[in-house]
């Protein structure tokens, strides 16, 4: 257990207080770290409790932090950049935020009441009244997100519990952790509940039998939408041209990012592996890779050993490596009876499913489900609703069944009841930095994500496999 125990403490306190605080995009090439330089600079670095995290351009065209992307497009102040910081996965840390509430007595542009706040209508005349106001924000880097119950709805809003007495049918009030703004030529599904994917033919997803042109046009016509709803909502903006939203979603498109160097294993590109950003940039992909269900276009069986990034590493006398590699090992051989999942066993038919974690995040190497897979596994039940979240009862109007969740997820786009909970799978690349996990923020750190899927499914991980797979998923 060289992590779990000895690192626990180091991880919750010093290092990660200490480093997600004061992290800052620290490296740079030579010719752009001089004052005035133009030059882009190849990569960014980032210190992150476990190592640094490194972001490259996939075409080498280097890293443009001046462009439009980082500008205030908007009236309130906010970049795309405000949100998705490059030192924290290009999303947000809830140390860095109450770093930068510190440092602006809660007026710099993220703190902003649109989203920003747990309710529209929060008081932000006071330093205490903007702490408390944006609350949820500092502790769980949440943003809200206000959604109706769509109409013809399969259910109803029959009751609300909001601790910040605004949500109603009208306008729910979900927190939600912003998606990492980098890797995003890997996506399936734009945004949680994919409410920014559109696809090649106008459908809901992006296609699995389309060519991989139609859908990397798609994936560039759904961030380009998702860039302008996002500058119109987010920054409170009035117009953008579509030259500049397709601007923004090039340079996400063009971003890789991962854990370049681990502070106990070293470089995660040496001795034949295959960590880091760069071997990342050049990791082949296309929609349906891999696919569990048998979809890929290729026509190739599923392999459930698809994060092969440590193989290398297996017989390393380095036991930190060793750790990784058997991390990636568990991650994809780990037997594990998949039960009570909509989106699977239902759709599937199937009470169980044997699978294992590469099951749900079978891109190889990346992580996230090759084709659109919403899923409910359990994170919005009423059993794991903490009292900063606001509940909800719905009520189905056929059977009159209740299900009470703190977000409906994509239910509340579709208006279907058996698409409550359903979530989006992320990217794992680059996970280190950018705790805390799930949608919501609910599991701290990545041994809450690892305790939170073995009890879930009854795995029965021993303390050195959940130690090998926290190692390995940092790695990431």
């Amino acid at each position: 257990m060289l992590r779990r125990n000895a690192g626990r403490s180091a991880r919750h306190t010093g290092l990660r207080l200490g480093f997600m605080c004061l992290v800052a995009v620290i490296a740079f090439t030579a010719s752009s770290a001089h004052s005035g330089a133009k030059k882009a600079p190849a990569f960014i670095d980032a210190v992150d409790p476990s190592g640094v995290l490194r972001t490259v351009a996939v075409d080498g065209s280097g890293l443009d932090l001046q462009g439009p992307f980082f500008q205030s497009l908007g009236t309130n102040g906010r970049s795309c950049g405000t949100c998705h910081v490059a030192s924290t996965g290009w999303s947000l840390s809830p140390s860095e935020v109450r770093e930068r509430f510190k440092k602006t007595n809660g007026l710099d542009p993220l703190f902003r009441v649109v989203d920003g706040a747990n309710s529209p209508h929060s008081n932000v005349s006071t330093l205490a009244a903007r702490r408390n106001a944006y609350s949820m924000l500092l502790s769980r880097g949440v943003i809200r997100v206000g959604i109706p119950i769509p109409p013809n709805a399969e259910f109803e809003l029959a009751a609300v519990d909001d601790p910040y007495h605004y949500a109603s049918a009208s306008e729910l009030s979900l927190f939600r952790r912003p998606l990492p703004s980098t890797n995003l030529r890997f996506l399936t599904t734009v945004m949680w509940d994919g409410r920014e994917s559109y696809g090649p033919l106008g459908t809901t997803a992006i296609a699995s039998d389309a060519t991989p042109e139609q859908n990397a046009d798609a994936l560039l016509s759904d961030l380009t939408h998702q860039a302008r709803d996002a500058t119109l909502g987010h920054a409170q903006g009035t117009s953008i041209s579509d030259s500049l939203a397709e601007a923004l979603a090039r340079f996400e498109i063009n971003l890789a990012t991962a854990q370049q160097n681990d502070r106990f294993a070293g470089n995660l590109d040496s001795h034949g592996a295959l960590g880091g950003p760069d071997n990342l940039a050049d990791e082949p992909f296309y929609v349906t890779i891999n696919d569990v269900l048998g979809a890929d276009m290729m026509g190739r069986p599923f392999e459930s050993s698809s994060m092969t990034l440590f193989d290398k590493w297996q017989k390393s006398h380095n036991p930190h490596q060793a750790a990784i590699a058997r991390g990636a090992a568990i991650f994809s051989a780990m037997r594990i009876k998949i039960t009570g999942v909509a989106g699977l066993n239902d759709d599937l038919g199937q009470t169980t499913i044997i699978g294992s974690c590469t099951s749900c995040h079978d891109a190889p190497n990346v992580g996230n489900h090759s084709v659109g897979l919403p899923i409910d596994i359990g994170v919005t039940d009423e059993s794991r609703r903490t009292p900063d979240m606001p509940l909800y009862t719905l009520r189905n109007l056929s059977t009159g069944d209740i299900r009470r969740t703190t977000d409906p997820g994509r239910a509340l786009l579709t208006g279907k009841w058996k698409d409550i909970g359903k979530f989006k799978g992320p990217i794992l690349r680059g996970l280190a930095a950018r705790a805390p996990y799930f949608h919501d923020g609910s599991a701290e750190t990545l041994d809450d994500v690892v305790d939170f899927y073995d009890t879930r499914f009854n795995i029965g991980l021993t303390e050195q496999e959940k130690d090998d797979l926290v190692a390995f998923l940092s790695a990431l």
